[in-house]
């Protein structure tokens, strides 16, 4: 089972880069059909096939000889490797569909932002609307009551947060985008969710931030996308689940 969700991650992920390609761009996700970003020619179905046309086509397009970027073989690449893992967890299941749809999204979230710093509101809104309408069906495990109380505190704690940035350094520091996208992760991961998400997310962008802006030579006013680390978070509670939150009280819980 596990190389057949492999597979199936791989054929998703195709289909995500498609998704990460024409999204931002206002295209259609269904036609036309693949082709090259350079010379746009309509690409072969034997060299669309995920990960090995990349590989045996070195990253290159056949016809006209341009590189196409690793990040289509990374998003199928990491498809197929969270599929499998997300299986390992939850089995064959109901759940198990939910974090598929739930990862998959986040993924093509993520690679937007880190690209184009947006985040579309088909992804995050619709994502949201998609969190709660399936929390009618995964109860006990997780009901609309979990739903409605992570999208509260998920759209607005960033609100607060960012209205009151806002308010003191009289500028922007986090755009709409990223409060919307903490909201639907609300949707299908609730209160603990969303606080994982978000203190995992903040750690993980200052790990990597900070060292970009001492690289660059870069002030406090760096933009760095929240989007890809608000994800990470998220995937991360999705795959670990309250392990971490127990086993963290654990280890600052006096003896």
């Amino acid at each position: 089972m596990d190389l057949l969700f492999f597979v199936l991650g791989t054929v998703i992920g195709s289909f995500l880069n498609v998704c990460i390609y024409r999204l931002p761009r206002e295209k259609s996700i269904v036609s036309p059909g693949s082709s090259c970003p350079l010379c746009e020619k309509p690409i072969a179905f034997y060299d669309n096939i995920p990960l090995l046309s990349y590989l045996i086509l070195r990253g290159k397009c056949r016809r006209c000889g341009a590189k196409i970027s690793i990040r289509y073989a990374a998003v199928e690449l990491l498809t197929a490797l969270l599929y499998v893992a997300l299986y390992n967890v939850f089995g064959l299941s109901l759940e198990l569909a939910v974090a598929v749809l739930f990862v998959t999204v986040l993924i093509v979230v993520s690679f937007i932002d880190l690209e184009f710093r947006i985040i579309p509101d088909i992804l995050s809104l619709g994502g949201l609307l998609a969190g709660a309408g399936l929390s009618f069906l995964r109860m006990p495990v997780f009901s609309y009551v979990d739903a409605f109380w992570g999208i509260m505190l998920g759209g607005g704690v960033l609100w607060v947060i960012a209205f009151t940035y806002e308010l003191l350094r009289k500028r922007e520091g986090m755009g709409g985008g990223d409060i919307k996208l903490l909201a639907m992760i609300g949707s299908f991961c609730g209160i603990k969710g969303v606080l994982f998400s978000l203190v995992s997310g903040s750690l993980l962008g200052s790990l990597v931030g900070i060292p970009l802006m001492i690289i660059k030579h870069a002030d406090t006013k760096y933009a760095l996308p929240f989007g890809p680390f608000l994800s990470l978070g998220a995937a991360l509670y999705v795959l670990t689940g309250d392990r971490v939150i127990y086993a963290f009280i654990n280890a600052i819980s006096p003896r």
